[in-house]
């Protein structure tokens, strides 16, 4: 048996987006700044696609910009304020942000910029009113990821990007794990900036897309041959673009069902994994994304998320400790850090996110996996349980 539970790190390409990607580069396969036929079909698949990605989160076309996936998204829109100006500014993150917006801030950090890093409560989410707090004349930007991609919090991205705006701030936000699994329209988001990412709803590695804002202008991250209206240079991926258009396209279409199924399929997952004494959920439970259970072992420690990972594996269920970025590495989680956690329980935490194979037989499975599991961790991995 063999059972995906790591949706949140990657998903498959569906069928109908691998049909996709392949018929285009089969037939569609110019270069879309070319005059002649071959550019002038691969400019009309990318104006589709282009379509197709804004109305996931109901943006008009021209404001999609594509990128090579949420890691380029984010540091464009992070570095946007220093490309302007390098000036020193002062910029405002989550204290949980993932490493593609926490890396550069840090950068600007040591450029002489000003970092807040906004604290968060035992359940990662924020209170609006340290966002207020944190404000300053000088303040360029804010930051704050929607749907945590380690402990799987929402955000009250509405009312933070309010408060950016009523003091005349841009809003930038991370939703790559949020598009696709929820709702997002911007038309009623005071939102200027907003990152997506492919390979997170079915569709290619290595594509993605920066929102900006109608009427908003910033500079680009990349200098070249100013493709994509001169925002972001490169000779753009069209097959890939397409099929990220496709996976977009279909991901709307599902949305409501597909949203509450998971849900369902979540909320048991999270009962089973309740039942046992040394589990504790992370993030909150209820604001949470709907494909996400996470949990530290309780009395864990120095590679027990890992061993964890790996003791799952040989049972035939693919799951992570914390975000994919960041699992391969035996340090004390910074997310879990900054909820309260202790550097022991940091260092123990795991993450099961679902998807659209998953069905209730691989959530009744994987829990009697992961028990068994845990009873064969070695002892000396293990403390005294809180």
């Amino acid at each position: 048996m063999s059972t995906y539970l790591d949706y949140s790190a990657t998903t498959p390409m569906r069928p109908e987006v691998l049909e996709r990607f392949t018929a285009v580069a089969q037939e569609q396969w110019g270069n879309a700044a070319s005059l002649h036929q071959w550019g002038n079909r691969a400019a009309l698949v990318l104006e589709r696609s282009r379509q197709q990605v804004a109305s996931l989160i109901q943006a008009e076309p021209e404001a999609i910009a594509f990128t090579s996936g949420g890691t380029e998204s984010d540091n464009w829109a992070i570095l946007s304020p220093y490309l302007a100006d390098p000036q020193p500014g002062h910029l405002i993150i989550s204290a949980i942000e993932h490493s593609a917006i926490a890396r550069p801030a840090a950068w600007l950090e040591e450029r002489g910029w000003q970092i807040t890093r906004l604290p968060v409560d035992c359940h990662g989410r924020i209170h609006p009113a340290d966002l207020t707090s944190a404000i300053r004349p000088n303040t360029r930007l804010i930051s704050v990821i929607w749907g945590q991609s380690e402990v799987g919090t929402l955000q009250p991205i509405a009312e933070l990007a309010a408060i950016a705006h009523e003091h005349g701030i841009l809003f930038h936000t991370d939703a790559v794990q949020v598009a696709g699994r929820l709702l997002i329209d911007v038309q009623r988001l005071p939102i200027d900036l907003l990152s997506l990412s492919s390979h997170k709803l079915y569709g290619p590695q290595g594509v993605g897309a920066l929102y900006i804002r109608p009427g908003l202008t910033i500079p680009p991250l990349l200098q070249g041959g100013n493709q994509e209206g001169g925002l972001r240079s490169g000779t753009p991926p069209v097959p890939a673009i397409a099929a990220f258009g496709e996976a977009a396209q279909l991901a709307a279409a599902e949305l409501p069902s597909e949203r509450l199924r998971l849900q369902q399929l979540r909320d048991r997952l999270i009962a089973l994994l309740s039942a046992e004494s040394r589990l504790k959920l992370t993030g909150d439970p209820v604001q949470r994304l709907p494909h996400h259970v996470s949990v530290v072992v309780r009395g864990g420690g120095s590679g027990t998320g890992q061993q964890l990972v790996r003791a799952m594996n040989r049972l035939g269920f693919g799951i992570s400790a914390g975000s994919a970025c960041n699992s391969g590495r035996s340090q004390p989680s910074p997310v879990l850090l900054a909820m309260g956690y202790s550097p022991q329980e940091a260092l123990a935490g795991i993450r099961f996110s679902l998807g659209r194979s998953t069905q209730m037989a691989d959530i009744e499975a994987a829990a009697i996996a992961l028990r068994s599991a845990l009873h064969s961790l070695p002892q000396a991995s293990l403390l005294s349980p809180a």
